[in-house]
């Protein structure tokens, strides 16, 4: 069903992975998908795949860690669509991450990973939020909950996607524009099929050497869910939240692409690894009456305004 026909979107860093698979599923609903990174090659691939799915992908090159760029392809997206109903924020810097000790990551790649991954989603939002009336703003994060993710630019990374759902969803509840998070779970990406030495045809080889990989899916799992969430007239309830993918999954009744439903996090639930999903005790530490807020912060800046300064004066 072309539930998001008539709809712009925009997935930032859709030139492979999870970007790529959720500009398919966006363009699979009907929606019109600006795909954008750095490499234009991979970039025309991307939007084909979008229109051959049923949508259409304009491909454009942009590198969002540079605030002009940014602006000249909102502009781009004013002039042309006049709208935008969804921005995915997928830019990560997770190819420069070095699963070393702090100590021996140089800061430049530190700050890097960081521009990528947290200055260039604040930069989006600023130049999108404009073009948006009512919509949805999607911050790709890994895991749901406030563990410690073993490197500390990957952990701020990845904490920080969250977070700025839970800012956003503040600053933007007038504007009936809600912002979560989402988790895929253990992604097929090009880039893990090639770390484990198989396809998307074999990817089952894997399974020996990496029992949970039988939970893996495929970039498309997630690009649903986001496709799901971006069509749900409600979907203000969730603002400010974090999902994984399996969650959607089931309350929406969608699957990935190869008709599974991959269930990493029940896997994940039995196994060693255990973690604490974010929950309602966890979100009521950050919840606040939002109207006697507001109300607050307009006091003070109108204390603080020029002419209250002259008043004074």
């Amino acid at each position: 069903m072309k539930t998001l026909e008539g709809k712009v979107a925009l997935v930032a860093g859709s030139a492979r992975g999870a970007g790529r698979g959720i500009a398919c599923m966006l363009g699979e609903a009907g929606a019109t998908v600006y795909c954008t990174a750095r490499s234009a090659s991979a970039l025309d691939e991307s939007a084909a795949m979008v229109t051959a799915r049923g949508g259409a992908g304009i491909p454009v090159r942009v590198d969002h860690t540079k605030p002009d760029e940014v602006e000249r392809l909102f502009e781009r997206i004013r002039r042309e669509q006049g709208r935008l109903d969804v921005l995915v924020n997928n830019i990560n810097g997770d190819a420069l991450h070095m699963w070393k000790s702090f100590s021996k990551i140089p800061p430049s790649i530190g700050l890097e990973i960081l521009a990528a991954a947290i200055h260039a989603h604040l930069v989006n939002i600023h130049f999108a939020v404009p073009l948006m009336t009512r919509g949805l703003i999607v911050e790709i994060t890994d895991g749901d909950g406030f563990y410690y993710r073993g490197n500390i630019y990957y952990d701020l990374s990845k904490v920080s996607a969250i977070r700025m759902a839970m800012i956003f969803a503040t600053e933007l509840r007038r504007k009936k524009i809600a912002a979560v998070a989402i988790t895929p779970g253990f992604l097929r990406s090009e880039a893990v099929l090639e770390s484990l030495k198989v396809t998307e045809e074999n990817w089952r080889d894997a399974i020996r050497r990496r029992p949970e990989f039988a939970e893996s899916e495929t970039p498309c799992f997630v690009g649903r869910a986001i496709a799901a969430l971006a069509a749900d007239p409600n979907v203000m309830k969730k603002s400010g939240r974090v999902f994984n993918s399996l969650e959607l999954a089931k309350e929406y009744g969608f699957t990935d692409v190869d008709g599974r439903t991959p269930r990493i996090w029940e896997w994940l639930s039995n196994s060693k690894f255990k973690y604490k999903k974010i929950d309602d005790a966890f979100y009521s530490y950050f919840d606040l009456n939002y109207d006697f807020l507001e109300s607050e912060v307009r006091k003070l800046r109108k204390e603080i305004s020029p002419s209250s300064s002259k008043s004074r004066s």
